[in-house]
C-alpha cells in the first residue's frame, strides 16, 4: 500500500525527546494539575512540603512564607539546609541537582526521610521550571550558599556568598516569581495559602508557620502553632457546631509501625465530616484508613451499647451511616511507603493501614466509652435519631417511588429536558425562577441543554436531616432530573447514572441570587459530593453590564472591562456610552442571554471544586449553620471580595 503524503511526513525527526524540566514546562498540569489558581498555589505547597518533612524528620521547627510585594513568594525554614557539596554521580552541587532534576531528592532514601510528603522529589524542581526566576539560599556548613535560576536553568554554580554569623541557624530560603506565560494568574490569595498553612500547622504540633502579606501597605502577618494539634483542629472545625459531648475524643500511637493520630467529637449537625491525611496529604477519597476507622467505629459504638443495654427499646436497625451522623473526625496517618490510587494521590491503597487504624480506635475508643458513660449516652441517642430519620425518609421514598417521581418515566413536569441522550455532552441549567427559566428555555440548544427552573429558596440542608431534606419538592425535582438517586443514607446515589456532565447553577446577580446559589451549593456538596468531585459542578457567569454605543454593544463581566469598553466605544471621556446594569437574568432577553451565558463558544462558566476540604467545610458550616457570631466574624473578614449589589 503507498503512503500518503501525511505518513511520509512522519519520521524519527517528528519524534520530540524532552530532556530534564523540558517536560514540566510543556506540560505543566501533569506534575501540578492545572496551570489555574489551583496550580499556582500548589507551587507554594511543593516548597512548603520540603520543610514539613525537614519538620517529620525532627530538624525543623520554623517555616516563614512571605507574599513578596514585587508577585513572588519565599519559603524559609531552619532545617538542615540542602546538601551543596558535589554530588559523586552528577559531579555538580547537590544543591543544583535538586533544584533542577525531577525524581531527586532525600525522599527516597529512608536513612533520610522516614515518611514524606509533595510530589514524590518531583516538587521544586517543577517550581523552578515554572518560575521565570528562583533564588535558592541554603545557610549550611557555616556558610551561606546560592544559587539562582533562570525558567529552570542555572545562571552560575552554587556560590559561597559569605560566612554565616553566630546567630543565624542551619536552614533553607527558596524564593520564586511564577512564569506568567504558563500560569493564567500569577497574583496569590493571602487566604488561600493561610488555609493550608493553619491545616500543616495543625497536622505538625512541633512546626511554629508564619505567613506575611508585603503588597498591603501595612504587612499582614498570621502566625500559627498549636500545642494540642489535631485537638485544636476539631475544635476549629466545628466552631460553628454545638458539641454534644464537651471533650474531644483522642486517640493516637506514634510509635507504632503505623503512627496513627486521631480526634473526633460529634455534634448536633446531620452531616459526616471526615479530614483524613497521609503524610500531610489530604486524602479527600478516603482510603484503608477512612475504611479501618469507620469499621472501628461503628462496631465499638454497637457493641458498646448492645452489652449496656442502650439499644434494649430500639427495634430498627442500625447502619453505618447513623454512627457517623454529626461527627466530626481528623485522621492521620504517617505512611513509609504510600501506595495511592491514581496521580492525585487522594485515596489510600495500603492495606496493612486498615488493620491498624482500626485495631487502634477499637481498644482506645472502647476505653473512653467505658469511662465516660454519660456521653456516651448521648452519642447513642443520636445515633437512634438518625436511624429514625433514616426510616422515615425510607418509607418517604418508597411512596414517591409509587408515584413514578424517582423513575426514568416520572421527570419532573417543569424540567425541559434535552433531546441527546448521551450524558457526557448534555448540561442542566437551575435556573432562579420561573422568569429567568422561561427566557433560558427560549435561548437553549434544545439538543444538548436542558432547563429546571426552581421556585424560590431550596431547604438549607445543613440544618436539616435527611427525611426533611427529601420533603422538599424543589430538592426532589433536582435530584429527579439527576437521575443518580440522592448521595445519603441507603439512597443508592449512583453517579454512573447522571443524566448530564455539567450542572450549571444559574442565578441572578444580587443578594437573593447569591444566596440561593449558595443553598444549592451547599445542597450539591452536602449530599451529592461526588458530583463536586468528579467536576460535575459549575456555575454561570451572566455579565454584570452592557455598554452600547450605537449599534456597538460590549458585554462586561467586572468594573475593569466596563472601563475598557467605555473607552473603546467613546473614547477617553466615554461620551454617548450608555450602560445597562442587569441585576437579574430575567433582564435580558433569550438572545442575550445566550449569547452571554448559555453559547458555549462564549460563555463564561466558573467550575466549582474542592481544594482544601477542611475550608470547604467551615465555610458551608459558618455560612450556613446556626451559630451567628463565626458568621460575622467571616462576613467583616470578606466583605471586600464581595461584587454583587446590594
Amino acid at each position: 500500500m503507498a503512503e500518503s503524503p501525511d505518513q511520509k511526513q512522519y519520521g524519527a525527526s517528528n519524534i520530540q525527546v524532552l530532556e530534564g524540566l523540558e517536560a514540566v514546562r510543556k506540560r505543566p498540569a501533569m506534575y501540578i494539575g492545572d496551570v489555574g489558581v489551583r496550580g499556582l498555589h500548589h507551587l507554594v505547597y511543593e516548597v512548603v512540603d520540603n520543610s514539613i518533612d525537614e519538620a517529620l524528620a525532627g530538624y525543623c521547627d520554623r517555616i516563614y512564607v512571605t507574599i513578596h510585594a514585587d508577585g513572588s513568594v519565599s519559603v524559609r525554614d531552619n532545617g538542615r539546609g540542602i546538601p551543596v557539596d558535589l554530588h559523586p554521580k552528577e559531579k555538580r552541587s547537590a544543591l543544583e541537582v535538586v533544584m533542577t532534576t525531577l525524581h531527586a531528592g532525600g525522599k527516597f532514601d529512608k536513612d533520610t526521610y522516614k515518611v514524606s510528603g509533595g510530589l514524590h522529589g518531583v516538587g521544586v524542581s517543577c517550581v523552578n521550571a515554572l518560575s521565570t526566576k528562583l533564588e535558592a539560599t541554603v545557610w549550611k556548613n557555616d556558610a551561606v550558599w546560592q544559587q539562582t535560576y533562570g525558567i529552570g536553568i542555572p545562571e552560575a554554580p552554587v556560590e559561597k556568598i559569605r560566612a554565616m554569623t553566630n546567630d543565624e541557624a542551619n536552614g533553607t530560603l527558596v524564593r520564586f516569581w511564577p512564569d506568567e506565560s504558563i500560569f493564567q494568574v500569577t497574583e496569590f490569595r493571602f487566604d488561600t495559602l493561610a488555609d493550608r498553612l493553619r491545616e500543616l500547622a495543625y497536622l505538625n504540633r512541633q512546626v511554629t508557620i508564619t505567613i506575611t502579606d508585603e503588597r498591603e501597605s501595612e504587612n499582614l502577618v498570621e502566625e500559627y502553632h498549636f500545642e494540642g494539634g489535631i485537638i485544636e483542629f476539631v475544635d476549629y472545625l466545628d466552631e460553628s457546631r454545638s458539641p454534644i459531648h464537651e471533650q474531644t475524643i483522642y486517640i493516637a500511637d506514634e510509635d507504632a509501625e503505623v503512627p496513627v493520630e486521631m480526634a473526633m467529637r460529634y455534634n448536633d449537625g446531620y452531616t459526616e465530616n471526615v479530614l483524613s491525611f497521609v503524610n500531610n496529604i489530604n486524602t479527600h477519597e478516603g482510603g484503608t484508613h477512612v475504611s479501618g476507622f469507620r469499621r472501628a467505629l461503628t462496631r465499638t459504638l454497637k457493641n458498646h451499647a448492645d452489652k449496656n443495654g442502650l439499644l434494649k427499646n430500639v427495634k430498627l436497625d442500625l447502619s453505618g451511616d447513623d454512627f457517623r451522623e454529626g461527627i466530626t473526625v481528623v485522621l492521620s496517618v504517617k505512611v513509609a511507603e504510600p501506595q495511592f490510587e491514581g496521580q492525585t494521590k487522594t485515596k489510600l491503597g495500603n492495606s496493612e493501614v486498615q488493620g491498624a487504624v482500626e485495631s487502634l480506635v477499637s481498644e482506645k475508643l472502647s476505653e473512653w466509652l467505658e469511662d465516660h458513660p454519660k456521653e456516651t449516652k448521648r452519642i447513642v441517642d443520636k445515633v437512634v435519631l438518625a436511624a429514625q430519620a433514616r426510616h422515615a425518609a425510607r418509607r418517604a421514598r418508597e411512596l414517591v417511588q409509587r408515584k413514578n417521581a424517582f423513575s426514568s418515566g416520572g421527570l419532573p413536569g417543569k424540567l425541559a429536558d434535552c433531546s441527546s441522550r448521551k450524558a457526557e455532552e448534555c448540561e442542566i441549567y437551575l435556573v432562579e425562577g420561573d422568569s429567568a427559566g422561561g427566557s433560558a428555555k427560549q435561548a437553549r440548544d434544545r439538543h444538548f441543554q436542558a432547563i429546571l427552573p426552581l421556585r424560590g429558596k431550596i431547604l438549607n440542608v445543613e440544618k436539616a436531616r435527611l427525611d426533611k431534606i427529601l420533603a422538599n419538592e424543589e430538592i426532589k425535582n433536582i435530584v429527579t432530573a439527576l437521575g443518580t438517586g440522592l448521595g445519603v443514607g441507603d439512597y443508592d446515589f449512583d453517579p454512573e447514572k447522571l443524566r448530564y456532565h455539567k450542572i450549571i447553577v444559574m442565578t441572578d446577580a444580587d443578594v437573593d441570587g447569591a444566596h440561593i446559589r449558595t443553598l444549592l451549593l451547599t445542597f450539591l456538596y452536602r449530599q451529592m459530593r461526588t458530583l463536586v468531585e468528579n467536576g460535575y459542578v459549575y456555575v454561570a457567569l451572566p455579565p454584570l453590564y452592557k455598554a452600547k454605543k450605537g449599534k456597538q454593544e460590549r458585554y462586561c463581566w467586572n468594573d475593569d472591562q466596563l472601563k475598557e469598553a467605555i473607552t473603546e466605544l467613546g473614547g477617553d471621556d466615554g461620551k454617548k456610552v450608555t450602560i445597562q446594569r442587569y441585576k437579574g437574568l430575567g433582564e435580558m432577553n433569550p438572545d442575550q442571554l445566550w449569547d452571554t451565558t448559555m453559547n458555549p463558544s462564549t460563555r463564561m462558566l466558573q467550575q466549582v471544586t474542592i481544594e482544601d476540604a477542611a475550608a470547604v467545610d467551615r465555610i458551608f458550616s459558618t455560612l450556613m449553620g446556626d451559630a451567628v457570631e463565626p458568621r460575622r466574624k467571616f462576613i467583616e473578614r470578606n466583605a471586600k471580595y464581595a461584587t454583587i449589589d446590594v
